[in-house]
C-alpha cells in the first residue's frame, strides 16, 4: 500500500547558492537526517540534509505573517 502523505517542503528546486556555515544541536541534525530520508522516499532522490535547510527556511520565511508585515 502506498502511503500518500507528502512532505511540506516538495521535491528541491536547482537554485544558484552561496556557502554558509550553519551550527544546531545534534538532536535538530538527527530530526534533518530524518527528514532527509522520509524526503528521498517520498519524492525518490537522495538529498543531504544541509541541502533542505536553504529551502526550509525559505518555505518558513514565505509563512511568516510578521516578516511579511515587516517588508
Amino acid at each position: 500500500m502506498t502511503d500518500l502523505r507528502r512532505l511540506s517542503l516538495g521535491p528541491l528546486p536547482r537554485t544558484e547558492s552561496i556557502r554558509l556555515t550553519f551550527v544546531c544541536p545534534a538532536a535538530l541534525k538527527q530530526e534533518l537526517d530524518r527528514y532527509a530520508s522520509q524526503h528521498a522516499q517520498d519524492y525518490g532522490e537522495q538529498v543531504d540534509a544541509a541541502a533542505l535547510i536553504p529551502h526550509m527556511l525559505e518555505a518558513f520565511m514565505a509563512r511568516d505573517r510578521g516578516f511579511r508585515k515587516a517588508r
